[in-house]
């Protein structure tokens, strides 16, 4: 049998986590929150029928603090995710102001390399756009799109090389450069801007020893509240899917605006020639 290490089985049930759909989550982070409040209930159940009696007078507020530590938490995690999000909103921003910018500055190459750097933006713009159904399919398009990069270069240099006394050439590679560096900046956001595994099970671990913890406290008092404690579970998972689907690059529930490159490419279908 081929040996398997405790982390490869990590980064398989990270993975597993994260190319799952958000409501696989959802009924995965519901069945483990409410049997962690059963596993409570029938704690507190049994310490209260069968030893002592235990009261609740002290439990309550432990429970309160608990609680209080992972509304805490939800709270540390959706910021994280959101400043991911917003990150990537702004890198669609930035990107389509770089493609626009080296649109415009290869107007100042002679017009053969200028024909063809504009073609090849228009690819690389189409490329940004176009829906992918597969990884490989998003690596082919990488591919391209590195493949166009260094097309663009190549023109760069050879414009550099047959300007002398003007700076148009330097003008084309400084833009061509910040364009690379967005898309570098954009696939990092998308593969390594994420919340950390360490805090999804810190805040797996928080979420069952509160909920345990609650019931606990319900089986002292022998109350189970059939309604308020399934919404209070519902509403946890609820909130966990929002915050890991915000935190994805591919969401379901929150889309990161491609507008900008959307009128990008609509800009430079309609009119070729972009001014500065």
């Amino acid at each position: 049998m081929p040996h398997v290490t405790i982390a490869e089985i990590s980064q398989n049930i990270v993975q597993l986590f994260q190319n799952s759909h958000i409501w696989v989550i959802f009924l995965i982070t519901l069945v483990v929150i409410f049997v962690a409040f059963e596993v409570g209930f029938s704690l507190g159940r049994y310490r209260y029928n069968r030893l002592n009696k235990e009261k609740d007078s002290l439990v309550g507020p432990m429970v309160g603090v608990m609680l209080g530590l992972l509304a805490f938490m939800l709270s540390f995690t959706f910021g994280v995710a959101a400043s991911h999000f917003d990150a990537r909103r702004q890198l669609v921003l930035e990107e389509a102001n770089a493609i626009r910018s080296t649109y415009a500055m290869a107007e100042m190459l002679a017009d053969a390399p200028c024909s063809e750097s504009q073609k090849l933006l228009r690819e690389y713009v189409d490329l940004r756009l176009k829906k992918y159904l597969s990884l490989e399919e998003i690596n082919v398009a990488i591919s391209r799109s590195n493949e166009i990069q260094d097309q663009l270069w190549s023109i760069a240099m050879a414009g550099e090389v047959k300007s002398t006394g003007t700076s148009s050439s330097w003008l084309y590679v400084q833009s061509l450069s910040d364009m690379i560096n967005i898309q570098t900046k954009r696939l990092i956001a998308g593969v390594h801007g994420r919340i950390q595994t360490s805090i999804w099970v810190m805040l797996y671990c928080i979420a069952i020893l509160g909920m345990a913890a609650m019931g606990y406290h319900a089986g002292l008092v022998g109350i189970r509240g059939f309604f308020v404690y399934p919404l209070l579970i519902t509403m946890f998972s609820l909130v966990v899917v929002f915050i890991y689907d915000l935190d994805r690059p591919k969401q379901s529930l929150f889309k990161v605006s491609q507008q900008p490159i959307i009128d990008l490419q609509k800009r430079i279908n309609d009119d070729p020639v972009i001014r500065p």
